[in-house]
């Protein structure tokens, strides 16, 4: 596929093995190819590695976040469950989404808590809106931890962040599964990954070795849920579809 925008005529090209399409750029088609070569140009460059949310690094396109935020104020969770801390970014960002809503704490699986990160976490001033646990987001130590953590009617939210294999994240959604009530759900990140296989950072296997593939096969398996799009509770504009690195990543029980 190419994708060519021309700004002196306000149009967004398509090229595709079906044809060439043009879009006016003011328009929700001619957003959504160009937020789409946007995407790719972004991962290449590593964009979602400059930013920052209190202090600590936050790996994470902003709009995704901006989004979340939307699902967390309206559902209004008592836990997120996040796999994959990294710098912490993340976590900060739920707790203080917690701290001024005046309710809810955050949970923080990671494989290896790296020293630093630990240290800047327990030393940052929404600490105790937060608890971390080391060890593999799928072990079943680490999973009867979190069960200890949550208490009966709680609504969670988990976060999947981790590893990104198909298989891996498959065995996250059927673990932390349990945790969600109806109504709740689990959002499995870096579905891209499909869009991407042979950019400069990425595997050919990834056309079906990734996130958006294990949320597929888990709602297929698992009729209690099924892969949706949050409702937007704002829009007076023309674009109609999410610029995201989590397509198709929404997983939420219905019954």
């Amino acid at each position: 596929m190419r994708t060519t925008i021309d700004e002196a005529a306000g149009l967004v090209i398509v090229q595709s093995p079906e044809g060439e399409r043009r879009y006016p750029m003011a328009s929700a088609e001619g957003f959504a190819a160009a937020s789409k070569a946007w995407l790719r140009a972004g991962w290449d460059v590593k964009h979602v590695y400059s930013f920052t949310w209190m202090g600590r690094p936050i790996i994470q396109l902003p709009e995704d976040m901006f989004r979340l935020q939307e699902v967390i104020y309206a559902e209004r969770p008592d836990v997120v469950i996040e796999t994959g801390v990294a710098h912490g970014g993340s976590l900060i960002f739920y707790a203080s989404l917690f701290e001024a809503m005046g309710h809810g704490r955050a949970i923080g699986v990671d494989v290896e808590l790296r020293p630093h990160n630990r240290q800047a976490l327990e030393a940052h001033p929404l600490t105790g809106r937060i608890t971390l646990i080391e060890g593999s987001s799928v072990d079943a130590a680490v999973l009867r931890q979190v069960e200890t953590l949550i208490a009966p009617g709680e609504k969670v939210m988990v976060m999947l962040d981790s590893g990104h294999g198909r298989d891996h994240v498959l065995a996250e959604l059927r673990a932390y599964a349990r945790f969600i009530q109806i109504g709740g759900r689990m959002i499995a990140a870096d579905g891209i990954m499909q869009d991407l296989a042979g950019a400069p950072r990425a595997a050919q296997d990834w056309t079906w070795n990734n996130p958006r593939q294990a949320a597929q096969i888990f709602v297929a398996e698992d009729d209690r849920f099924i892969i949706d799009e949050p409702g937007w509770l704002f829009n007076e504009g023309a674009a109609q579809s999410r610029v995201t690195y989590w397509p198709s990543c929404y997983v939420t029980r219905v019954r």
